[in-house]
């Protein structure tokens, strides 16, 4: 049977949570060696190898904006340590403490428990990375039913490259793992239609092992249920207000502006609940997006011949936008071309120079110029924390920002 039951798609979605979770683990200890943050320590005359102290990994994590504050961040390593992706090094502690604690990553001291699933998410990752090294033209953009999906792999070519590469030594036991690769979440069939089988059928890996996580995505559950907005999929939260202004308006960061005490940064937050950097920590409002200015900043429609125009009104920036532990602090919407509707005067996008009436013209070197705003919030939402962006915005009119509404 080739259909796809929803047992075995609530099942994969669930592996592919636990994978999400490792990778941010791996990603996270990645970085602590780099800083050295980890490294070897003695205490009452023994030395214990390559390990952190709990109090110290909190303030890292806090300078780093990786979490709003201290009890976050705890909540945050705990899922690591529930994951056995860390634990103490004397493992006398089941919870993770505040304190001058030694803990350990498992994968530094041999002690990762290699079960089944884990052993079918490391190869997942070791084919992703192999593909995404070699020069091999498996990855490409193709159509079918009249829609274009990009870097799809066709079944049966996988399994030709996997008996080349020596992987595996038939087509059947190759077909049985790229089977294991999807109910693991780790590959899909790009309408999820079909279960892997040998064939012409198109297929995509479900995770990017590359993206950059934020470690506050381990605290949250994706919600597919949730509908997609009519209008943008990016929205300005909010805290809950005690009478400050409480509205993220869409403003020119040259401009000198004063954020209010219930302000908090904005993100892109994704309302369809795609993959992405998430936005919003525990500490927020369970209250509905704010949306803004649901009104289109653009006084006119711009079309991508006119922003191109050699000698045009129009002029070309770039920026990097490096977001926090909250997000980016923008909305975008539209398409052919993407503009900047609303830009958070707090958040890290204002900081680089982002501005309302903007047109997106790339990301990180990538054209968006025939992006819609879906397109282009999978792109960001699944990119790495930096982004850098290259806009088009008219001579004269930089400094113009809409009125603040009182």
């Amino acid at each position: 049977m080739d259909g796809i039951g929803n047992t075995m798609r609530k099942k994969a979605a669930e592996l592919e949570r636990l994978a999400e979770v490792l990778v941010t683990g791996e990603q996270l200890r990645l970085r602590l060696h780099e800083a050295k943050v980890i490294k070897d320590r003695r205490h009452h005359l023994r030395t214990y190898p390559n390990c952190f102290v709990g109090k110290e990994l909190i303030d890292w994590l806090l300078e780093h904006k990786e979490a709003s504050d201290r009890d976050t961040a705890v909540k945050i390593m705990q899922k690591l340590l529930d994951q056995s992706i860390i634990h103490h090094v004397c493992d006398e502690h089941r919870e993770f403490k505040d304190m001058k604690l030694f803990y350990r990553f498992r994968k530094d001291d041999g002690t990762f428990p290699l079960d089944s699933e884990a052993k079918v998410f490391m190869r997942g990752q070791r084919l992703y990375e192999k593909l995404m090294n070699s020069e091999s033209s498996l990855l490409q953009t193709r159509d079918t039913d009249g829609e274009s999906f990009e870097r799809t792999l066709v079944a049966s070519e996988f399994i030709d490259w996997l008996i080349q590469e020596g992987e595996m030594a038939t087509r059947e036991e190759a077909e049985q793992l790229g089977r294991r690769l999807l109910e693991h979440g780790i590959v899909q069939h790009v309408t999820n239609a079909h279960h892997f089988v040998d064939g012409p059928n198109l297929y995509q890996f479900r995770m990017n092992f590359r993206r950059r996580r934020r470690l506050m995505e381990v605290l949250h559950e994706r919600n597919p249920s949730i509908p997609e907005s009519q209008d943008s999929p990016f929205c300005l939260r909010k805290q809950h207000s005690d009478g400050g202004n409480t509205s993220f308006l869409s403003v020119s960061p040259t401009k000198e502006i004063k954020v209010g005490a219930g302000v908090r940064r904005s993100s892109m937050s994704s309302s369809c609940g795609s993959s992405g950097y998430y936005s919003s920590s525990p500490t927020l409002s369970s209250s509905p997006p704010v949306l803004c200015n649901p009104k289109s900043v653009l006084k006119r429609p711009v079309s991508v011949e006119e922003l191109l125009t050699p000698g045009g009104p129009f002029k070309k920036k770039t920026f990097t936008v490096v977001g926090d532990a909250v997000g980016w602090g923008f909305v975008v919407r539209g398409c052919n071309p993407c503009h900047v509707q609303a830009v958070d005067p707090g958040g890290p996008a204002a900081a680089a120079g982002m501005k309302v009436c903007q047109f997106v013209v790339s990301v990180n070197g990538l054209n968006v110029l025939s992006h819609d705003y879906r397109a282009l919030s999978n792109l960001i939402l699944t990119g790495p924390r930096t982004i850098v962006m290259e806009v088009m915005e008219e001579h004269g009119n930089q400094d113009k920002a809409p009125k603040r509404e009182k």
